[in-house]
């Protein structure tokens, strides 16, 4: 049975509500030189930790800069580090849980090997260790979450496409000759459609955690503007009444991120999942 899973996630609440609160995001994100005249870098005319007030949506912080605009383009900086995790993950995914499934034998259980010993590896002491020797701006940060995120979503692609060769079309296409690429490009891939949304999600989702958090504990490049950097700034200043205006706003807002990922990934879930969606279609249906 063909299931529109656009229609099925728009048609959830869930789904509806985590794409409202991203691209509310994104958008915010993407406008950001709209929606300021302030410098994110730049130290205005105002003294420090001075109140929300008409110039300045949510005061300025210790150093006269303006806190809504670090607000808005730390939304671009998870943002990107999430879609770039999403996509670089997912890409290494497909190709090494792909090509296992296509050719098996030794290269199969080498790279599955491979797999077990990265998932084994504690992420966040890699990076930290990764951190002491080069300086971690976000250019390396995805790349770094992208190659300790990708083996969960191998160990899946592996297992679809060992199920997915065997059918009628697969096999007719290797029976006329086609290459192992034609394969995993034009049947594999474009029937793991949805699960490779789901993965990219997931990927996103946590990547977006994780930069906030290492951004949280001083591991990233201190130029860089981010939402748990800001939260890591203010936590210094909880005494005063500006942690209401420069802590909670990054909080809310990541933690608002991290929602809309979930809730959308979630309504994805039950339209892939028969036995969710036919819960789903039974109590609606009460």
């Amino acid at each position: 049975m063909h299931v529109d899973y656009w229609r099925e996630v728009t048609g959830s609440n869930l789904g509806k509500t985590g794409l409202i609160i991203i691209g509310l995001i994104t958008a915010l994100a993407v406008s950001a030189p709209l929606l300021t005249p302030y410098d994110p870098h730049e130290k205005t005319n105002t003294g420090a930790f001075s109140a929300p007030s008409k110039d300045h949506w949510l005061g300025t912080n210790d150093v006269r800069q303006d806190i809504w605009t670090r607000l808005l383009y730390g939304a671009r900086t998870s943002l990107a580090v999430g879609f770039g995790v999403a996509v670089l993950s997912t890409f290494l995914s497909v190709l090494i849980g792909g090509t296992s499934a296509m050719f098996g034998g030794v290269y199969d259980r080498f790279w599955m090997r491979v797999v077990d010993a990265i998932i084994a590896v504690p992420s966040v002491i890699v990076i930290i260790l990764v951190a002491t020797y080069l300086r971690p701006n976000a250019a390396l940060i995805i790349l770094l979450l992208s190659l300790l995120t990708w083996p969960g979503g191998a160990r899946v692609i592996r297992a679809q496409t060992l199920s997915l060769k065997e059918r009628m079309h697969v096999s007719a296409a290797r029976t006329f000759g086609a290459s192992w690429s034609h394969i995993l490009l034009h049947h594999i891939i474009p029937d793991l459609g949805p699960i490779l949304i789901a993965m990219m999600i997931q990927d996103a989702r946590r990547a977006v955690f994780m930069e906030a958090g290492l951004s949280f504990l001083g591991i990233s490049d201190p130029s860089m503007i981010s939402w748990g950097k800001m939260m890591q700034f203010a936590r210094a200043y909880i005494y005063l009444d500006v942690w209401m205006w420069w802590l909670l706003p990054a909080g809310i807002a990541l933690s608002l991120t991290l929602v809309g990922l979930s809730l959308t990934g979630f309504s994805l879930e039950t339209a892939l999942d028969p036995r969710l969606r036919e819960e789903k279609d039974r109590f609606g249906k009460r």
